[in-house]
């Protein structure tokens, strides 16, 4: 079989129509639950596009994304690039997502030639388990499943989950106690990748790559603590990255997520990518649309 990331053989493939215009030539790999776009798919786009409209030697290090209207899976999007500044050192490239003739999403991508600086520093990265230690989120639910006490209604939603085709592999650090609704931290830890081989190749893939796999269960972050609700809609309003050393997308990084606040129908998460040897990679942040309302004081055994 081909052992290339779907991801770039496919979900974060474009066709150029024209100069700087583009549409989404693959397939709508992984679809959500709720029948729209996956907002990483769509910003993970957008990157490639503005990408053909730079240098190799530029390398993106700042991205900012506003979702203005639901993606539809069923048609292809068109990415439309401005270049907007071409300077010395950083050039900026302004992306729109079209579908049925409207823009479904907004992008300002910066791009920087490489500069060496003696100003430097970075957070540490969390001490946590290696991702060998630890189950697969398959393995989680699979585990889950086995216990014959689990509510049919509840198997079933699981079933479901496993049964998704998400391109990229996921080991949380410490799951939540999936039968408890107790409130929880709002912070969560899990090793990510792309699922496949992309080896090295310029950078600029690996942050599309990285871009698509950021938004993977992020804004679920600021539900942990109001677990007692289900929720009714839940959409990301922004996205915004920054790109602080080289990676590889295709090998475990901790993803380190928090939600500082939550209010207004609104929830604020924040995120960084660490590499394994410690480096501070990537840094995330975005605010979402959540509405919930109260479940039933059921257990789920």
């Amino acid at each position: 079989g081909d052992l290339r990331s779907v991801l770039i053989t496919s979900v974060l493939n474009l066709e150029r129509l024209e100069v700087d215009l583009f549409r989404c030539a693959g397939q709508h790999h992984w679809v959500p639950a709720t029948q729209h776009l996956f907002g990483g798919q769509i910003v993970g786009q957008a990157l490639v596009a503005a990408a053909h409209a730079v240098s190799r030697d530029e390398q993106v290090h700042s991205l900012h994304c506003y979702f203005v209207r639901t993606g539809d899976p069923k048609v292809p999007v068109l990415y439309e690039v401005e270049r907007t500044r071409t300077g010395k050192s950083f050039s900026v490239r302004s992306v729109k997502a079209i579908q049925h003739g409207k823009p479904i999403f907004t992008c300002q991508a910066s791009f920087q030639l490489s500069q060496g600086s003696p100003v430097q520093h970075q957070f540490t990265m969390p001490t946590v388990p290696p991702p060998e230690e630890l189950l697969t989120q398959e393995e989680l639910i699979q585990k889950f499943l086995q216990n014959p006490n689990v509510a049919e209604g509840y198997r079933k939603r699981l079933t479901k989950i496993q049964a998704q085709d998400v391109p990229i592999d996921i080991k949380p650090v410490n799951p939540p106690d999936i039968f408890s609704l107790e409130p929880q931290e709002p912070k969560q830890l899990f090793w990510v990748r792309a699922r496949g081989y992309i080896g090295e190749t310029d950078m600029k893939v690996h942050c599309c790559v990285a871009a698509y796999i950021s938004d993977y269960a992020f804004l679920g972050t600021a539900l942990l603590p109001h677990r007692q609700y289900r929720v009714k809609f839940m959409v990301s309003l922004d996205h915004s990255m920054w790109f602080h050393a080289p990676f590889r997308a295709d090998h475990w990084m901790l993803y380190e997520c928090e939600s500082p606040w939550a209010g207004g129908c609104r929830g604020l998460v924040q995120g960084r990518l660490w590499r394994r040897d410690g480096v501070l990679a990537v840094t995330c942040a975005q605010e979402g649309v959540i509405r919930v309302e109260q479940t039933p004081n059921q257990s789920k055994l």
